[in-house]
Order: C-alpha cells, then structure tokens, then sequence
C-alpha cells in the first residue's frame, strides 16, 4: 500500500528497527507531530503476560507529575454532603439513582467516574454499560472512594488509569506535543515505572517486552525498555 507523502516524511529519519533511548524517542515523535491540533502523546507496552489468569491482570493509576494535558469530565455517584463536595471539587456530572438512570439508557457524559462505597450496589448494575469502557469505578485505582475531593482533583489533574488488553497490551496518553521534551520524558518515566509496580504475582520471565511511543497521526519509535527506569529495570 503507497503511503502518503505526510506519513513518508515522517518516517524518515527513524529506524523502525532500533530502539532508542527515551529521550531521543521523545524528540523524534515530538518533531513529528505536525498536525493542526495538539497531538496526544501514546505510550504502547507489550508485557509478559496473559490476562486472560487473574494473577496475570495488570492494572492501576498513576498521577503523571505535569498532567496529561486532557480535559477530563468526571462523573461522581454521590447523595447528600458527599455529592456536595464533589461538585465543589468540581466534579462536572453528580447524581444517584438519577445518575444511574441516565447512564442506563446510554447518556455518558463523563470520562471517569467516581464513587463513594455506599453507592456502589447501585453502580453495580452499570456494569455492562461502563465496564467495557474501562470506567467501572474500583477501589484499587481509587475511584471508589470516601476522599471525593482528591479522587475528583486527581482525575482532573493528570491520573490516568491503565489497564492490559487481551495480548497483553497497555496503552495511554501520556501527554501533549505541546508539552516540553523534558515534561513528556518525566510522565512516561512515571507511567513505566507504575506499570513496573504493578507487576502482578503470576508474571514470569521478562516482564516488559518492548514499548513504542508515537503522537497521534505520527509514526511509532521504538523505545529501549531500560531507559525508562533509572535504574535499568524494567525485568
């Protein structure tokens, strides 16, 4: 298939062969990414493992240190001084059983979405509407939670939740082509080093296999696993 002019220009210059250190991936995707809106920064990592074992399952949050540069609307299933606070912390959908109505009949208009515990044998029967979403509220990744106000400011300010796919996959955006070299190697030093930590008990042999960066419609560049970690990790 011929490549456009814009994707062949783009490519050149990288070898899609060579892993490179992170911070010559950085500038690579960064002088790339041309197009006229702020392209998202993507981190791609191939783990080993298979999450089809529940002792294989990778999945977390990490408050990348300089924001994700999104604009994220948060949902909150909250009653009472709790919803209160959450549209005080500047939650932009609050509700209960209203909520979970709207949400049942296909009205979304959030990105993430928080809890209190009380309220989770209601969102419970949202299950297969956010679920396969991936914005099932979950107390290991906080978003089932009493501190409403930080749960609320975190999802704002730059957490980003992360989860493996089926082959073992997990991606995010890590940022914006705005943002500066050094800003964007700081989040994915960040999101890398997470993912690490959540290494789960059932994964044998080399843990991180191989990880890609690329901006929205730019190509991908491959990055050396172990320059993500300072100390080399990565294993």
């Amino acid at each position: 298939m011929a490549l456009g002019k814009r994707t062949t220009s783009a490519r050149e210059g990288i070898n899609r062969d060579k892993s490179y250190p992170i911070a010559e991936a950085v500038k690579l995707v960064k002088e790339r990414a041309k197009a006229k809106f702020d392209e998202t920064i993507e981190i791609a990592m191939n783990l080993g493992v298979d999450p089809k074992h529940a002792d294989q399952m990778v999945r977390g949050v990490v408050n990348l240190p300089n924001g994700s540069g999104r604009t994220v609307r948060v949902g909150v299933f909250a009653r009472g001084a709790k919803a209160e606070e959450a549209k005080a912390a500047g939650a932009d959908v609050v509700g209960a059983e209203d909520l979970v109505e709207k949400v049942n009949g296909g009205t979304i208009d959030f990105d993430r979405c928080i809890a209190t515990p009380d309220m989770m044998p209601l969102v419970g029967r949202l299950g297969k509407v956010l679920g396969p979403r991936g914005m099932m509220p979950n107390p290991k990744v906080g978003t089932v939670t009493m501190d409403i106000t930080n749960a609320v400011k975190a999802s704002k300010g730059g957490s980003v939740e992360f989860r493996v796919e089926k082959a073992g996959i997990i991606q995010a955006g890590v940022g914006k082509a705005s943002f500066t070299e050094d800003k964007l190697v700081e989040n994915i030093k960040a999101f890398a080093d997470a993912v690490q930590k959540a290494k789960p008990p059932g994964a044998k042999g080399h843990y991180i296999n191989r990880v890609a960066i690329s901006s929205t419609m730019g190509p991908g560049v491959k990055v050396e696993p172990s320059s993500l970690f300072t100390s080399g990790g990565g294993h």
